[in-house]
């Protein structure tokens, strides 16, 4: 089974959207764990309203350090805001499959609670799909540089800037 750690900076949002849809849709082939090089502490309460929302559990969830994944034999890392991208790695990610899925942040989002909502939904979605994508990828047959070109392939198709924190 492959891990994978879904990266950003504060792991209240994005990154925690993409380890619940990564586990729920991974069907044992894949475990994802998420975490971010200046976690908040605590997730965006709009990410676990978000996973109800799309049926997928809400619990078990918490915004942390990469740090915390040094022993864990992380297979991939995607990170999925720009500042964690840009960001020195930890050494244990060193050879480490890596990729970039950049996604706008929606604790950014103002508005109303529908337009902040819709911002959330819409971060899922695109989570969604490019796991969809992944997932529909011989994981276990790519060699390394095959498999990295192929994730961040799935990440240019429509890319995303402007994150600030996740």
């Amino acid at each position: 089974m492959l891990t994978i750690l879904i990266l950003c900076t504060g792991n209240s949002c994005r990154s925690v959207l993409g380890e619940a849809l990564i586990n729920h849709k991974g069907g044992g082939r894949v475990k994802a764990f998420s975490a971010g090089s200046h976690p908040t502490g605590k997730v965006n309460p709009n990410a676990l309203a978000t996973l109800a929302r799309n049926g997928l559990p809400t619990e078990g969830f918490s915004s942390q350090s990469w740090d915390e994944f040094g022993d864990k034999g992380i297979d991939i890392a995607i990170t999925v805001c720009d500042q964690a991208a840009g960001e020195s790695c930890p050494m244990y990610l060193n050879s480490t499959i890596r990729a970039h899925w950049g996604l706008p942040d929606p604790a950014h989002a103002t508005g109303s609670e529908e337009e902040i909502r819709l911002a959330f939904q819409a971060t899922y979605d695109a989570l969604n799909d490019r796991i969809d994508k992944m997932l529909a990828l011989p994981l276990e047959t790519l060699s390394k540089p095959e498999l990295a070109e192929s994730l961040n392939r799935i990440g240019a198709e429509s890319p995303e800037r402007g994150c600030i924190n996740d």
